[in-house]
């Protein structure tokens, strides 16, 4: 394509914007609407899969080593244990390690266990992360088959709820964004529509004399195009606004561990330019949607 041909459909596009005055705004207005609510639930979903990604990388297997099992047995059921492909890391903990912590996660309560420290009744154990969280119960069960395990514990009940509770928000998230952008493509391609209904007759004319449908069409892309990115400057405005506000007035308030947003630079620069991509994305196959029935004539 020619310098000169591009700077025409540039020029066409920028002109089509201004001359269709109140279409223009209500394009604008729908694009900007639906990318706020995207925007918003992009941050949500973004973050809660964050956080899901933490709480399922807590996610341990406990498994306790027979009393009667000696050091070269221990020895040699971890280094089996770190073999396995689905394992990720292997650490071992004494028993004492093992009172230890009921103490401390007791509290004032655990000072009256202090009194098993002479004669501890608990066993040694490994504790193992699976590399990928989802095949910890499967990880489970194969080293609770292992010679010299006395038992396994994972939480079998709460870990199945919590990756089945985060699978469903993901897929539930992911069906809403689209569903908005696809509520945005339809706003703005009937928009367009309009506009398009009142040059149908020039378009026609174009036709007859030879003008090709590339030629046509390109100038509606561009406005389609530019109407997407004008729909986007308040909702990055916004996102930019209220994640910096939360990043720094509300992240250092919260008090649980597994609550934790992601950091502002770089997360909300590039949900910034994902809402651009998006509101250029609706605006194009928006046009893309109108036009083509208008070039059969």
């Amino acid at each position: 394509m020619k310098f000169r041909t591009i700077k025409r459909h540039l020029r066409e596009g920028v002109k089509n914007i201004f001359r269709n005055g109140w279409m223009t705004v209500a394009s604008v207005g729908a694009v900007t609407t639906t990318l706020l609510l995207v925007g918003a639930f992009l941050a949500l979903m973004l973050n809660l899969n964050h956080m899901a990604d933490g709480l399922e990388e807590e996610v341990q297997i406990e498994a306790l080593i027979d009393r009667t099992a000696t050091e070269d047995d221990i020895q040699k059921l971890g280094d089996k244990i770190q073999e396995m492909d689905q394992a990720g890391s292997v650490a071992f903990s004494s028993k004492d390690e093992q009172l230890e912590q009921v103490i401390e996660g007791m509290g004032e309560e655990g000072d009256a266990l202090k009194m098993f420290e002479q004669d501890n009744p608990l066993s040694h154990a490994y504790v193992v992360k699976a590399a990928d969280p989802a095949d910890t119960e499967s990880l489970a069960k194969k080293i609770n088959s292992f010679k010299n395990i006395q038992e396994v514990n994972y939480g079998k009940d709460v870990v199945h709820r919590l990756f089945t509770f985060n699978e469903y928000a993901r897929n539930i998230g992911l069906i809403l964004i689209v569903g908005l952008v696809f509520t945005a493509i339809f706003l703005i391609s009937n928009t367009i529509k309009l506009t398009i209904m009142a040059r149908s007759e020039e378009i026609g004319i174009m036709k007859l004399v030879g003008a090709t449908n590339g030629f046509i069409r390109w100038p509606f892309f561009i406005e389609g195009m530019l109407l997407g990115v004008l729909g986007s400057i308040l909702p990055i405005t916004a996102v930019l606004a209220g994640y910096y506000y939360l990043d720094h007035n509300v992240s250092d308030k919260i008090t649980y561990d597994f609550v934790e947003l992601l950091p502002f630079s770089p997360f909300a620069w590039q949900l910034s330019l994902l809402i651009l991509v998006i509101g250029a994305f609706i605006g194009v196959w928006g046009s893309v949607m109108s036009v083509r029935k208008f070039l059969k004539i």
